[in-house]
C-alpha cells in the first residue's frame, strides 16, 4: 500500500470498472442507499458494439430498477437460429419458449450495446450516493483485514488513497483487482481464433441476408450470422490456421469474407475485431474484502450470447448478499455461497456452451457428416428444436434449501397480475426483496395470514388463478396462469423466493414450508 498519501475518503463499496456490470452494481448498491465510489480508467463508452444479446432474466432487474423502458427502444427480439451442417442442409434450432412468457418479458433479446450502457451510467450517475470518477487507475489495493484501502491515479496523475468496506473488480478480463488480488483463472480448455464483424446494412440489402440468425457449421469456416436491432447485422467467423487476426481486420479482407452475403456497396462496416473465444473461470471470486464478478471472474465463448448476462447474474447474486452484511442483517459469511454458486453455475453453462462451439467449429469433413447426421437422427429425422431457456442452468449448490426440495435453484417466474383493470407485473407490485408466493387454490386465507406473522422480513403474498372469487386481503389474481402451472409442475403450494429471482426452495405442504422458513432465518443470520 502506498502509506505516502492519506485516506481522502471512505465509502460502502469501491467499484472498478464502470462497464455494464460495474454500472449495474454501482446502481444497485446506491438503490439501497450505500455510499458508491466507482471508477474506470477510461473517459467514455466504447462507441462499437461488442455484447449482443440479453435475456428476460436480465430484463428483469432492469425493471426492478426502474430502466427497462429506458433500455427497450435498443432492443429487440432474438430471432429463431437455424443451424446448418455441412452441405448446407437444416440440422438444428434454437428458438424460444412460447407465450405467455414466463419472466413476462421476450425471453431472449438482442441490443445495441452503446446506448444501452449509456442508459446504465445515466442511472448510477442519477443516485446521490453513487460518485463516479472516469479516466481514475487504480495502482494499489490493500486488504486491512477491516476494509480495503485503494490507491488511485487520476488522468492528471494526482494519487490518492481511499477506503472502503468491500472492493468489487468489475474491469474485465485482464482485470487489475483480480491480479491485485492474487487471484487465479482456472482453464476450462476452450480456445479458438475468431474474427467479429458488424455491420449497418443498406435497407436494399436486408433481403439478401438470411431472415433468421445462423450458424453455419462449415468445416470449411465455421461461421455464425445474428440479426440485431433494426439494420445491424453481426458475423462471427472463424479464422482459420495461418490467418492473422489483425491483418484479417483490414476492411478488403472483411469483406471479401461477407462476400457470400453481402458488397461493400450494401452497408457501412462498424467493427471489425479479432478475438480468442476462452473459457476460463477464476479459482475464488473472492479474498477477504476483494469481490470480482463479470468477465474479471469468467469468460467464456459467445455461442448463445449469454457473456454480459453472466456478469448482470454475479452483480445480482452479490448485491442483495453484501447490502444484508452492511445493514448488519448477516455476517460475512453470507458472501461464502457467491463462489459457490457463481462458479458453479458457470462451469455448467460454460460446459453447454462449449459442446454447442465445438459442434459449430467441427473442421474434419467426415466427423461434421456423422454429427449431422446423429442431429438429424435425435430429432427423428427432422431438425430438433430446443429452446436457449433450456441451455441455462439453475443454482446447483449454495444458498438454496435441501436436496429434493422441490424448485430449489430455478429462476422463478413472473405472472402477469389483474389489479385495478390492467395488466401489472408481479414484482411491480410486491417488489423483489425475499418473498413466500403461496397458491391461492390450495392455500388458506388462515395459514396465509399465520405464514405472514412468522416470516419475519418477506413479502407474503397469495396467487389466485384468474377469475376466482377469493377477494381476501393480500390475495392478487394472475392472467394467465403462468404461476399455477409452475406449482403444478413442482408439485408445490408455496415457493420461497430470493432477491435475485432464485428458488431457495418450494414446499408442497405448510410444515415443510415452515421448516424451510426456519432452515432460511439460520443460514441468513
Amino acid at each position: 500500500m502506498n502509506t505516502k498519501h492519506e485516506i481522502t475518503n471512505r465509502y460502502d463499496v469501491l467499484i472498478v470498472g464502470f462497464g455494464p456490470a460495474g454500472a449495474v452494481a454501482a446502481s444497485m448498491f446506491g438503490q439501497r442507499g450505500h455510499s458508491v465510489l466507482v471508477i474506470d480508467r477510461m473517459t467514455g463508452i466504447y462507441e462499437k458494439p461488442r455484447a449482443i444479446a440479453i435475456d428476460h432474466e436480465i430484463l428483469r432487474h432492469f425493471d426492478n430498477m426502474g430502466i427497462a423502458e429506458d433500455v427497450l427502444p435498443f432492443v429487440a427480439p432474438f430471432t429463431a437460429s437455424q443451424h446448418y451442417g455441412a452441405q448446407g442442409q437444416l440440422i438444428r434450432r434454437i428458438d424460444m419458449v412460447p407465450e405467455p412468457y414466463p419472466l413476462g418479458y421476450t425471453p431472449s433479446m438482442v441490443f445495441t450495446q452503446p446506448p444501452v450502457e449509456q442508459v446504465l451510467r445515466r442511472h448510477a450517475d442519477s443516485l446521490d450516493t453513487v460518485t463516479i470518477e472516469l479516466g481514475t487507475e487504480l495502482i494499489d489495493l490493500t486488504d486491512t483485514g477491516h476494509e480495503v484501502v485503494a490507491t488511485l491515479r487520476s488522468s492528471e496523475g494526482e494519487v490518492r488513497n481511499v477506503a472502503a468496506k468491500y472492493a468489487i473488480g468489475c474491469d474485465g478480463a485482464s482485470s487489475t483487482v483480480r491480479q491485485l488480488a492474487g487471484i487465479v483463472l482456472e482453464d476450462l480448455v476452450f480456445d479458438e481464433p475468431w474474427l467479429v464483424v458488424d455491420v449497418q446494412v443498406h435497407d436494399a440489402a436486408l433481403e439478401k441476408l438470411p431472415q433468421t440468425s445462423a450458424q453455419f457449421c462449415n468445416p470449411a469456416r465455421p461461421t455464425s450470422f445474428i440479426i440485431g436491432p433494426k439494420n445491424h447485422r453481426r458475423w462471427e467467423i472463424m479464422l482459420l490456421p495461418g490467418e492473422d487476426g489483425r491483418e484479417m481486420e483490414n476492411p478488403e479482407n472483411v469483406w471479401q469474407l461477407l462476400s457470400p452475403w453481402l458488397a461493400p456497396e450494401d452497408g457501412d462496416l462498424w467493427r471489425a475485431a479479432s478475438y480468442r473465444f476462452h473459457a476460463l473461470v477464476a479459482h475464488d471470486w473472492r479474498r477477504g474484502r476483494v469481490i470480482i464478478a463479470g468477465d474479471a471472474a469468467h469468460q467464456q465463448p459467445p455461442f448463445i450470447g449469454q457473456g454480459m448476462c453472466q456478469g448482470l447474474r454475479d452483480v445480482s447474486n452479490l448485491v442483495w448478499r453484501l447490502d444484508r452484511i452492511l445493514k448488519g442483517q448477516s455476517s460475512d459469511a453470507l458472501l461464502e455461497s457467491y463462489t459457490t454458486e457463481r462458479k458453479r453455475h458457470v462451469r455448467t453453462l460454460t460446459g453447454k456452451i462449449k459442446a454447442i462451439g465445438q459442434m459449430i467449429c467441427e473442421r474434419d469433413p467426415s466427423v461434421a457428416a456423422e454429427r449431422d447426421a446423429r442431429i438429424l437422427s435425435e430429432g427423428g429425422g427432422q431438425p430438433p428444436t430446443i429452446t436457449r431457456q433450456e441451455i441455462v442452468p439453475p443454482i446447483e449448490e449454495g444458498l438454496i434449501g435441501a436436496e429434493g426440495a422441490p424448485g430449489r435453484g430455478l429462476l422463478f417466474p413472473q405472472p402477469a397480475i389483474l389489479a385495478y383493470g390492467e395488466t401489472v407485473l408481479l414484482d411491480r407490485v410486491i417488489g423483489h426483496d425475499w418473498r413466500l408466493l403461496l397458491d391461492g387454490r390450495k392455500v388458506s386465507s388462515d395459514d396465509a395470514q399465520a405464514l405472514a406473522q412468522t416470516a419475519q422480513g418477506i413479502t407474503v403474498c397469495t396467487i389466485a388463478a384468474a377469475g376466482s372469487a377469493d377477494v381476501s386481503d393480500g390475495v392478487m389474481h394472475e392472467k394467465d396462469g403462468v404461476l399455477a402451472n409452475w406449482f403444478d409442475r413442482h408439485g408445490t403450494i408455496a415457493a420461497l423466493v430470493r432477491p435475485d429471482h432464485y428458488v431457495f426452495a418450494g414446499a408442497a405442504d405448510i410444515p415443510t414450508l415452515r421448516q424451510h422458513l426456519d432452515d432460511l432465518q439460520t443460514r441468513l443470520a
